[in-house]
């Protein structure tokens, strides 16, 4: 007998689960950042989600890896600061890399808007090529369901609520700005909820089915569309891909 598609889905999510606590304590103490980069390779830099680790993002950042030219970093940041601190804290990360790479920015649930507040209000022009965020909540949060983990008065309540002036901004400015973006959505996200309604506006979507808030994080769908959004990116030195059209979902 088949089981019931609700329950596959809380399966996946308690698989992705486990695989995050297994991971936690990797990739803590210090950021990882590539050495010896070629002029014009492509860096992507992976940001986890609130109560997670760089850890959580291993798995990806493998099988990103595998592709020639590509090399990855990432960082683990503390869940309690705003938005605005963990942008300038990836802000010194990115200062480290050679000014001659070109940036990929990818963030799970919190880390997407932390990822695309950077590209749009703190990266010097030029500097990022794109940003991917993955069960992102860019309609916010209500205020009740993160008070359960912070304090009210905790500045990250405040960035991730639902009329936030600084979601207000990014949903505003994000038409305007000439970073592409991809927002990459759970269908069966009930950390968020009513996923489709927290894309990027101005910005690509695919939309994974039978998938929750975490479990996106290592879904084969998930991953592929990122990839395929980094490797075939466009280029000044090569003729874009003949298949460069936006991913939808």
């Amino acid at each position: 007998m088949a089981l019931p598609p609700e329950l596959g889905i809380m399966g996946r999510e308690l698989l992705a689960f486990a695989k995050q606590a297994s991971l936690l304590h990797k990739d803590v103490a210090r950021p990882v950042v590539p050495r010896d980069l070629k002029t014009g390779a492509d860096v992507v830099v992976v940001l986890h989600g609130l109560f997670a680790t760089a850890g959580v993002m291993r798995p990806m950042r493998r099988k990103l890896d595998r592709h020639p030219c590509v090399e990855t970093a990432s960082l683990t940041y503390p869940p309690g600061p705003g938005i605005e601190v963990l942008a300038s804290r990836l802000g010194s990360l990115l200062e480290t890399l050679p000014a001659d790479v070109r940036i990929h920015l990818v963030g799970h649930s919190a880390g997407g808007i932390v990822v695309r507040y950077y590209a749009q209000h703190v990266a010097p022009p030029g500097r990022v090529v794109q940003t991917i965020s993955m069960a992102s909540p860019f309609a916010g949060v209500r205020p009740a369901g993160l008070a359960r983990w912070f304090s009210p008065a905790a500045t990250v309540v405040r960035d991730l609520a639902p009329q936030s002036a600084i979601l207000r901004e990014l949903r505003l400015q994000s038409t305007d700005s000439d970073i592409p973006h991809l927002s990459i959505l759970a269908e069966n996200d009930t950390v968020i909820g009513r996923p489709t309604s927290h894309a990027l506006v101005g910005g690509d979507v695919v939309l994974v089915r039978a998938c929750g808030h975490n479990a996106v994080l290592y879904h084969p769908e998930a991953t592929a569309a990122v990839e395929a959004r980094i490797v075939k990116a466009p280029r000044d030195d090569r003729a874009p891909v003949e298949d460069q059209a936006p991913v939808k979902g």
